[in-house]
C-alpha cells in the first residue's frame, strides 16, 4: 500500500523533537534518573522517590516500554501491567548503488512475515517469526537499552523470506543484525489509561512495535483522559482495565507473547481464540461439560462454551474450520436455537460478573440510586435492568440488579467488566464502614434455562409454581433445587426468551446440574453454548454492552429508555445529560438490519464492523451480527448517522430518517439490501413461522 503522503522518520529524533518543544513550554526533563518507588496515599498518587530526591505529583504516567511491569510493581499499591519482552530482529543493509529515496514505500510481506523499509538508502528488514524468544521472564531487566546476541539461526527463515521477495537483495553487504528487546501485551493491543486501583496513576505501553504509529493519538487520547476524566473516543478495547491481576503471571504472560508475535502477521478469522493461558478460570462445571462436547472460548481468562458438539460430528474437522464464509458448526448451533425455542436448554453461564451491595441502614439504595439511571427502590425480590452512566449520559455498563432485601443488591454485569465496574463503583462510593460491595463473581455457579419448558423443570425440581402468576417476569427469590437450599432463581435469561437463571453456591453447582439435566430428560432438555445465545439476543435486538454499547453510546440512542427513570425523585450521574439530548435528539440511532439477498450457502457473512449504506451513502457500520435461525436470514446490529451532504457535519436522527431509507450492508465490498426496524420491534419472533410466511413490514418498530 503506497500512500502519498506518508513519512519516513527516526522515533529518536522524533521523541528529541517533542522534548525539545516541551521543555520551551516549561517541562523539565530529567535524564539518566531513576525512579525507585511511586508514592501513594489515600489511594491517590503523591509523588515518584528517584535517586536523585523526591517529586511531588498528583499525577504519573508509566509508559516505561519494557520497564513497565516492573515499574508498575514499585508503589505501594502495586499496578498490575500485563506486558512481556521478547527478542526482535531486523537487518541494516549499506545503500544501493542507486539509494533509495527518502519516499520508497514500506512494504509488508504477510505471508513471508517480513516488513521492509528504506534505511539511509539501503533496506532494513524485520519480521514476526513463528517462533519467537521472550526474553526478561525473571525480571532481570536490563537498564540501559542495548542490543543482545546476534542469531543467524533464528533469522534464517526471515532472512529466505526476504531473499525471495528481493533477490537482487544478495548483492548488497549486510551492515548488522540487530536484535533488541520489543514488549507484546496479552491481546495484541496496546494498554493505556488509569489504574483501577490507584487515582492519578495512568498508562501508556505495549504498542508492539508500532509506538510511532500509535503516540500522537495515544497521546492525545491519553492527555484528554488526564485532565478531563475521558477520552473524546472509546478506547475500551485498550483500557488497562480490561485486565486483572490473573494476566499479570509471568508464566502466563511467557506463553502468551510466544504466541501473540507470530499472530501479527497471521489472517485472524471470525471468532478465534487465544490458545495459550487457558483453563485459568473455569466453573466447577467445566469437566463435565468438556466431556458431553463442549467447545471452549475465552473472556477476560474464563472458559465458556461456544456450543456442544454431537457425539457423530467429526471432532478434528470442527476445530480446524477457519473461515469467513458459512462456519461448519452452523448446525449445530440451529440445533441449540431450535431447542431453546421448543423445549428447553442449559447455558452455563458463571463469568458474568457478580457483585452485591449491602449497607446497615439505607447507605445501599442511595448510593445505586446515583449511580444507575433506573429506579432502584423497588419491592424486595424484584429485578431491573439498568444502565451506569457517565457525565455525558453514555453506558459505562449495563447490567441488572436484584434487590434481594431491603439493605441489600445483587448486581449482574458483563464478563469483561469486573475490574472496570469495580474502580467505576470504588471512584463514587463514600468511605463507609457500614456501606459494603464484595465481589461475589467465584461464589456462584450461573445456569441459564432457556426454553418454554423451563418451567416444567423448575417446578418439578422446587415443588414450587413457577407459572408467572406465581413467579412473574423480572423477578427474583431463594429457592431449594433438588436437595440444595439458597439459589437464587431469577426469572429472566438475558435473551428474550421464556426461562430462569439459577445463581447456585459453587458446592452446589454439579448437584443442581445433574439434577436439571435428569429431570429435564422427559423435556428434551440439552446443553447450548454462547452462540446460540448471540443469535437468540441478537434477534430480539438485544443490545450487549463491549459491542453494541460503550462509554458514548446514551439509552436514548439505543432504545433503552425504558431503563431510564428521568424523574425517580433523585439526582443520578448523566441526567443532564439526557435531559438535554431528549430535548435535541440524538445524533446516531441502534438499528436492526436484516439482510434480504444474502446466500448463507455462498456469500460471505457478515461479522461485525461492516459498512452500513442509506440511500447510496455511508451511514456507519455494524457492531454486532448472527444468523436469525428464526427468520432464516442473517440479523445485524449497527448505528446509523445523518451526515449532512453539504458539511458532513451530523445531524439529527429521527425515527422518520431510519424507517424512509433503503439500506445496504458491504461485506467485504459486496453490498446487500437490508431491512432496517428500530427497537422495539414487536415479539412475533417467538411464534414458529417458515421464512416466507414472514413478511418483513410486520417487524415496523416504533
Amino acid at each position: 500500500m503506497h500512500v502519498p503522503e506518508d513519512a519516513v522518520v527516526s522515533s529518536a529524533d522524533v521523541a528529541l523533537a517533542l522534548a525539545s518543544a516541551a521543555s520551551q513550554s516549561g517541562v523539565q526533563i530529567y535524564d539518566r534518573t531513576s525512579i525507585l518507588h511511586v508514592m501513594v496515599k489515600r489511594g491517590q498518587v503523591a509523588g515518584v522517590e528517584t535517586d536523585k530526591g523526591q517529586i511531588q505529583c498528583q499525577y504519573f504516567v508509566n509508559c516505561a516500554g519494557q520497564w513497565a511491569y516492573e515499574l508498575g510493581l514499585c508503589s505501594e499499591e502495586p499496578v498490575s501491567i500485563p506486558l512481556h519482552a521478547c527478542e526482535h530482529f531486523y537487518l541494516l543493509t549499506r545503500p544501493w548503488e542507486t539509494p533509495l529515496p527518502s519516499s520508497t514505500p514500506t512494504v509488508v510481506d504477510a505471508d513471508g512475515r517480513i516488513y521492509i523499509r528504506n534505511w539511509q538508502g539501503g533496506i532494513l528488514s524485520g519480521g514476526f517469526e513463528k517462533n519467537p524468544k521472550p526474553i526478561f521472564t525473571e525480571g532481570k531487566n536490563q537498564l540501559e537499552i542495548q542490543n543482545l546476541q546476534e542469531d543467524w539461526d533464528h533469522f534464517e527463515p526471515l532472512l529466505s523470506s526476504l531473499l525471495r521477495r528481493m533477490p537482487q537483495l544478495e548483492t548488497l553487504e549486510i551492515v548488522k543484525l540487530v536484535n533488541c528487546p520489543e514488549t507484546f501485551t496479552p491481546d495484541m493491543r496496546c494498554i493505556m489509561g488509569e489504574s483501577p486501583s490507584v487515582r492519578g496513576y495512568f498508562v501508556l505501553v505495549g504498542m508492539n512495535s508500532a509506538g510511532l504509529s500509535f503516540g500522537g493519538g495515544a497521546g492525545k487520547y491519553l492527555a484528554e483522559w488526564m485532565v478531563y476524566g475521558y477520552p473524546s473516543e472509546n478506547v475500551w478495547e485498550l483500557d488497562l482495565k480490561r485486565f486483572g491481576a490473573l494476566q499479570s503471571s509471568r508464566t502466563f504472560l511467557r506463553h502468551r507473547v510466544m504466541e501473540v508475535m507470530p499472530l501479527l502477521y497471521d489472517l485472524k478469522v471470525p471468532r478465534w481464540d487465544f490458545q495459550t493461558g487457558r483453563q485459568l478460570r473455569t466453573s466447577p462445571l467445566y469437566d463435565r461439560l468438556d466431556a458431553q462436547g463442549a467447545r471452549w472460548m475465552e473472556k477476560h481468562g474464563f472458559e465458556r462454551p461456544k456450543y456442544f458438539i454431537p457425539p457423530d460430528k467429526d471432532l478434528l474437522a470442527l476445530e480446524q474450520s477457519k473461515t469467513f464464509y458459512k462456519p461448519d458448526w452452523f448446525e449445530i448451533v440451529e440445533s441449540e436455537v431450535k431447542c431453546c425455542k421448543e423445549a428447553v436448554c442449559v447455558i452455563d453461564m458463571s463469568s458474568f460478573t457478580k457483585f452485591e451491595i449491602t449497607s446497615t441502614g439505607d447507605q445501599a439504595l442511595e448510593i445505586l440510586q446515583y449511580l444507575f439511571s433506573n429506579d432502584l427502590d423497588v419491592p424486595v425480590g424484584h429485578i431491573v435492568h439498568t444502565g451506569m452512566l457517565n457525565e455525558r449520559g453514555g453506558y459505562e455498563n449495563d447490567c441488572s440488579i436484584a434487590r434481594l432485601s431491603k439493605r441489600s443488591f445483587f448486581m449482574i454485569s458483563p464478563t469483561d467488566q469486573q475490574v472496570h465496574c469495580w474502580a467505576w463503583l470504588k471512584k463514587y462510593m463514600p468511605e463507609d464502614s457500614n456501606l459494603i460491595l464484595e465481589d461475589v463473581t467465584w461464589k456462584y455457579t450461573a445456569l441459564n434455562l432457556i426454553g418454554p419448558r423451563a418451567v416444567d423443570v423448575l417446578s418439578e425440581l422446587s415443588y414450587a409454581p413457577m407459572t408467572p402468576d406465581h413467579f412473574p417476569s423480572l423477578f427474583c427469590k431463594e429457592m431449594s433445587v433438588g436437595y440444595a437450599n439458597g439459589i437464587r432463581v431469577m426469572s429472566m435469561t438475558h435473551t428474550g426468551e421464556p426461562g430462569f437463571m439459577l445463581y447456585i453456591p459453587i458446592e452446589y453447582a454439579l448437584h443442581v446440574y445433574n439434577e436439571v439435566m435428569s429431570v429435564g430428560q422427559k423435556y428434551g432438555i440439552r446443553n447450548a453454548g454462547y452462540y446460540a445465545l448471540r443469535s437468540l439476543r441478537i434477534e430480539k435486538f438485544f443490545a450487549f454492552w463491549g459491542q453494541d454499547l460503550n462509554t458514548l453510546t446514551t439509552p436514548l440512542e439505543c432504545g433503552g429508555e425504558s431503563r431510564v427513570k428521568l424523574d425517580k425523585g433523585v439526582d443520578f450521574i448523566g441526567r443532564d445529560a439526557l435531559l438535554q439530548q431528549r430535548q435535541n435528539g440524538v445524533y446516531k440511532r441502534l438499528t436492526m438490519f436484516i439482510l434480504d439477498d444474502h446466500d448463507t450457502d455462498l456469500d460471505l457473512w457478515p461479522w461485525w464492523g461492516e459498512p452500513i449504506y442509506r440511500n447510496g451513502r455511508y451511514v456507519g457500520k455494524t457492531t454486532s451480527s448472527a444468523y436469525g435461525y428464526t427468520l432464516e436470514r442473517h440479523v445485524c446490529l449497527g448505528f446509523v448517522h445523518n451526515f449532512s451532504e453539504d458539511t458532513g457535519e451530523e445531524q439529527v436522527v429521527t425515527a422518520d430518517f431510519i424507517n424512509r431509507g433503503e439500506y445496504e450492508i458491504d461485506i467485504a465490498g459486496h453490498r446487500f439490501q437490508a431491512k432496517a426496524k428500530l427497537y422495539p420491534v414487536p415479539s412475533l419472533l417467538t411464534h414458529k413461522r417458515r421464512k416466507e410466511d414472514v413478511e418483513l413490514s410486520d417487524l415496523h418498530g416504533k
